[in-house]
């Protein structure tokens, strides 16, 4: 089991995100991101368009959710052990479950993702929730590195900002932020960045003329609940979790903690398959997504 130092779990609880150099070894990223690579090939094939044709949520990144589902060659990194390790010890639990992974691939040239916190779009009651940003090359700040407003995981705020529409908050003059600019954080290949479900975060536009390559998982402190809104999310709707029910079934495993070796089975797909979900490919359905309604808001990003 990892065991942070002292100084960056004080520092996760002052700013709300924090960097844990080398948490990965150079063959678990060249082994990983290749993984990554390929499922992100597989659910974007037959996907033609020009950066400029996306909507201005799709020319954040290119989004694949739950790849450990079915691409069981990334399921390891999903479930990585000194990954989920750090991140309980981050939130101060004992255990802690996956609520989605994600592959977030932004193209060369691709705009900014816009500021917002991830919790609110995530129908989980208590707030004990965590990403790991899982960079698959170095990423300087030129190339989309993350932003965070430090210390914005305490200032009381638990808004919905409609990213999807490229409004997010205003960091310049919303009261969201408070005046406190974002901190840009530069990584490199087996550095893992972590931040608080509340923590408001952005990422950079890609300015460099390769893909960012980036694998997240967010994790939540096991016995967590469902919450009321936002309404709907496969997360807990695949298992028909209801309100006020502890958030656990086959769809969001315990991650941390497990038997060395041991990772959770693939459970079945979605039926109707869903756009950007395992089992899903563009050829399923090319036509451009649906708008996101208030009460419908799905899964947001994480840079």
């Amino acid at each position: 089991m990892v065991r942070l130092q002292g100084e960056l779990k004080g520092r996760f609880d002052r700013d709300g995100y924090v960097v844990v150099p080398g948490l990965l070894g150079g063959d678990e990223v060249e082994r990983f991101g290749a993984a990554v690579d390929a499922a992100v090939a597989v659910r974007t094939e037959g996907d033609e368009r020009t950066l400029a044709e996306k909507t201005r949520y799709e020319q954040s990144f290119q989004q694949c959710i739950n790849l450990w589902e079915d691409c069981p060659e990334v399921r390891p990194l999903t479930f990585h052990p000194a990954i989920a390790a750090a991140a309980a010890e981050l939130l101060g639990v004992d255990s802690v479950r996956l609520w989605h992974d994600q592959a977030l691939y932004k193209e060369a040239c691709g705009r900014r993702t816009d500021p917002h916190q991830d919790h609110p779009y995530w129908p989980i009651t208590e707030v004990a929730t965590i990403t790991a940003w899982v960079p698959l090359m170095d990423v300087p700040e030129s190339s989309g590195a993350m932003g965070y407003v430090p210390g914005s995981h305490r200032f009381g705020v638990r808004q919905f900002a409609d990213i999807f529409k490229g409004e997010g908050f205003d960091l310049a003059e919303g009261p969201e932020a408070q005046g406190v600019p974002p901190v840009f954080v530069p990584v490199r290949a087996g550095d893992v960045a972590f931040h608080h479900g509340l923590t408001i975060h952005l990422a950079g536009a890609n300015d460099s003329a390769a893909t960012r390559r980036a694998h997240t998982a967010i994790f939540f402190a096991d016995g967590s609940t469902r919450a009321e809104r936002p309404r709907r999310h496969p997360s807990v709707d695949r298992a028909s979790i209801r309100v006020g029910a502890p958030i656990d079934s086959p769809f969001t495993p315990v991650a941390h903690p497990r038997p060395d070796g041991d990772l959770p089975p693939a459970p079945p797909l979605p039926e109707p398959r869903l756009r950007g979900w395992p089992g899903w490919t563009w050829a399923d359905d090319p036509a451009p997504p649906p708008p996101v309604r208030s009460d419908d808001r799905g899964p947001t990003t994480t840079g």
